[in-house]
């Protein structure tokens, strides 16, 4: 801290210096009664004054609340003093701690002493001063230093109890909208409707805890006087525990800016300034330290948290301003920035591709998604492709047998070794630390052959089981259904579809759920079961209509719930068949009715009514998965296709050489290049904007997968002709299975008009933003 960064005492904050010289002496190195002792403010800082103690041997810095009637639940002193003393002693940079003082009678308020720490403190965010090679390594340090952060253990730092971990997000927001109404001077309609926006669009999981800073900005960090090195993080003020994205939009939040908050004195665009590093740079340097995937889910809701954050702190530094107890000399001009930052703050969470980072067209894989994916190929090509052969016999010779519900002991082996090398669970990002974007070019390798999936334990419907039960069972029902799902004991099945009524509207559901004491009962007829036929399917997942909820909104009176299959009432009725097969190698297609079953209360899932809000969650990612598996089936396809081609003759050429074949194979290849490149930018969307956000890219997938796999593998068959349609060859079952997935998860009519619709809201915003 330099000592030009500070002014004498401001006439609102003075204090009894003498007093304080009388207390530290004695109890503080290099104070005594007799020696100068200076104080001098820092000019900097709008919440908690700062002030810097001269010996002559030594030099402090004392913060302290600020004097006068406080917001409830702000400047908590003694919270900044915990948190340094636990973080200096874990070796992280913050200046040393020395004393904490409550005793309010030495200068009016409570206060803590830290040393002073020599370097240099940028209060332009754009590094005026340095060379343009310089300024990316300063970035480039900040945001190693906050990766180093959110990797510290709190249970070691004695910071169990700091904060109040999961739920952050929520929380977040309901803080600082309570904080800005109760500083605001003037009713902004803006802020209503941003903060409105945060609370309807919470990221679905928010349970990732690490120790936040809360204020993480290149203006609290202090750097090596020489070096491009952070030698301390200063201002713990709203330091907690809960999601660590928060701090890292808050950091990257001025790359977005609008150019025109410059003026503002409380942030500026870091737009086109030379030599400050891109933010999809800055997070890939911050994944890569924390070694996660750097595709960062729902990043538009962090964007626009932080920049409602930073509204609300303006908000609060002008009513300090009013007040008369404002820290810096400059409070008065923040009234005037809070409505142009909440304008900047909805922009981003309704228009969520502008914080999509610009290169993010490419879909690039991280560096671990990378290494994985080649594992995967590798693995396929060694062991899967060529156990192809074995797996068919088996399934051939037990054709008319119950013996075909089990999995080969081919495939169950193989299963073995993929989790020995590590390729298990590939599509759980919370498990395997891969993003959707890394595991869609995963799920197209393995959807070149059927059976690969359940290798990888990566099949539907145990994949949407397992995500259900991540982001919305109880520990009770993670310990008895998930780990065992996790590790491939068991399977599980989703009983969602009714013979009865009409499926593509969900609403229609009657299998009905009463509550019976500590009980539910469940009766009704579900079809359409995949997977239930297995001999390892435990559990079904079941939609249900509560009996008990009376409410006009059609999507709230639905429920899911846990269902052994042993559970007394369950009836596995018959397998279902597409175009004549039993599909046992997914293990089927059931009707299973329910028939008054009993099971206890705990089983239920995130609560009575919340059945269609479990399945926004479950279908993003299981959908993704489809169309992806689906590319790779074509491909497949394609490849035979080519094959055939190549090879058979008719009329005095070969096939490929007629023109209308040559057609078919272009059309194929663009056909399948463009639906890959959707669904990467559905799995780009989803990683980044979160399921809800990217309900429209999911929907358009749905729809264009299907029907190219659908294409490619006709074309193939037509190529093939009678061959084509037997079981000599794969083309007949891939056939089933495409489809099959124009009808399953929806049909393509109601995604249809689901895409209409968004792309008209769409459309309509972007009208009124002209305006």
């Amino acid at each position: 801290m330099e000592d030009q960064t500070t002014t004498p005492v401001r006439e609102q904050h003075r204090f009894n210096t003498v007093n304080l010289q009388r207390y530290l002496a004695g109890k503080t190195r290099g104070v005594s009664n007799n020696d100068r002792f200076t104080v001098r403010q820092y000019s900097a800082g709008q919440s908690n004054p700062t002030f810097l103690i001269q010996t002559p041997s030594d030099n402090y810095v004392l913060r302290k609340k600020p004097p006068g009637m406080l917001l409830p639940g702000a400047h908590k002193v003694d919270r900044e003093y915990r948190v340094q003393n636990a973080l200096f002693s874990a070796g992280f940079p913050v200046p040393q701690p020395l004393l904490h003082c409550t005793d309010a009678e030495v200068i009016g308020t409570e206060f803590y002493l830290m040393e002073h720490v020599q370097g240099r403190i940028f209060q332009d965010l754009r590094l005026p001063g340095v060379s343009a090679a310089e300024r990316a390594a300063l970035y480039v340090s900040a945001v190693e230093v906050l990766a180093r952060l959110h990797s510290l253990d709190l249970t070691t730092m004695d910071l169990e109890g700091y904060g109040r971990g999961p739920g952050y997000c929520k929380r977040q927001v309901s803080t600082w909208t309570k904080q800005y109404r109760a500083a605001a001077h003037k009713e902004i309609s803006v802020m209503d409707k941003l903060s409105d926006w945060l609370l309807s669009n919470l990221p679905t999981n928010d349970n990732e805890v690490a120790l936040v800073h809360g204020d993480f900005r290149v203006d609290n960090l202090i750097f090596h006087p020489t070096e491009a090195r952070v030698v301390a993080v200063l201002d713990w003020e709203l330091s907690t525990t809960g999601q660590p994205m928060a701090d890292l939009a808050y950091f990257l939040m001025p790359n977005y800016f609008p150019s025109s908050l410059s003026r503002l004195s409380c942030m500026g665009s870091l737009r086109g300034v030379d030599g400050i590093p891109s933010p999809e740079d800055l997070i890939s340097i911050y994944c890569r330290c924390r070694e996660i995937p750097s595709s960062l889910h729902q990043l538009n809701f962090y964007l626009a948290l932080s920049v409602f954050k930073m509204a609300g702190i303006a908000q609060g530094i002008y009513a300090r301003h009013l007040l008369g107890n404002a820290s810096a000399p400059n409070a008065a001009q923040f009234g005037q920035s809070v409505e142009p930052l909440a304008q900047v703050g909805l922009e981003i969470a309704e228009n969520p591709s502008r914080s999509v980072p610009a290169d993010a067209r490419l879909f690039l894989q991280t560096a671990k998604g990378q290494a994985v994916h080649q594992q995967v190929t590798e693995f396929m090509k060694q062991h899967v492709l060529p156990a192809q052969q074995e797996v068919a016999e088996y399934y051939s010779k037990h054709a008319h047998s119950p013996q075909r519900w089990h999995t080969p002991q081919v495939i169950e082996d193989l299963k073995v070794k993929a989790r020995e090398a590590g390729l298990w669970n590939l599509f759980l990002p919370a498990v395997s630390g891969l993003s959707q974007l890394d595991y869609a070019h995963i799920a197209e390798e393995t959807g070149r052959c059927l059976y690969a999936p359940d290798i990888f334990n990566c099949q539907a419907p145990d994949t949407g089981n397992m995500e259900v039960l991540h982001m919305f069972g109880t520990e009770e029902q993670k310990r008895e259904w998930l780990q065992p799902l996790l590790s491939g004991q068991i399977r599980s099945c989703f009983c969602m579809t009714e013979p009865d009524v009409a499926s593509s509207d969900a609403t229609n559901m009657e299998c009905t759920l009463q509550r019976d004491q500590d009980h539910y009962v469940i009766h009704g007829r579900k079809w359409w079961s995949s997977g239930a036929g297995n001999p390892k399917c435990k559990v079904a997942i079941v939609m249900c209509k509560s009996k008990s909820i009376n409410t006009r909104n059609r999507h709230g009176q639905h429920s899911m719930i846990l269902v052994p299959l042993d559970t007394p009432g369950v009836n596995v009725i018959r397998p279902l068949t597409v175009f004549g097969q039993d599909d046992a190698i997914h293990g089927g297609h059931f009707e299973i009715h329910f028939d008054n079953v009993r099971v206890p209360a705990s089983n239920i899932l995130l609560g009575e009514g919340r059945g269609f809000e479990i399945a926004q969650g479950r279908l993003g990612p299981g959908r993704l998965h489809h169309c992806m598996r689906a590319v790779g089936s074509a491909e497949w396809a394609l490849e035979l296709l080519c094959q055939r081609a190549a090879h058979r003759q008719t009329f005095g050429k070969k096939l490929y050489q007629h023109e209308v074949v040559a057609h078919w194979i272009a059309e194929c290849r663009l056909a399948i290049d463009q639906t890959r490149l959707l669904t990467l930018h559905a799995a780009h969307a989803l990683d980044t904007l979160g399921s809800r956000s990217a309900r429209k890219q999911i929907a358009m997938i749905k729809v264009v997968a299907g029907r190219m796999v659908c294409k490619v593998v006709d074309t193939a068959i037509q190529v093939y002709g009678g061959a084509g349609v037997s079981g000599d060859f794969p083309l007949a079952q891939m056939y089933a299975y495409a489809r099959t997935l124009r009808i399953a998860d929806g049909p393509d009519e109601v995604h249809m008009s689901s895409i209409a619709h968004l792309e008209l809201r769409d459309q309509m915003r972007k009208a009124q933003a002209k305006l």
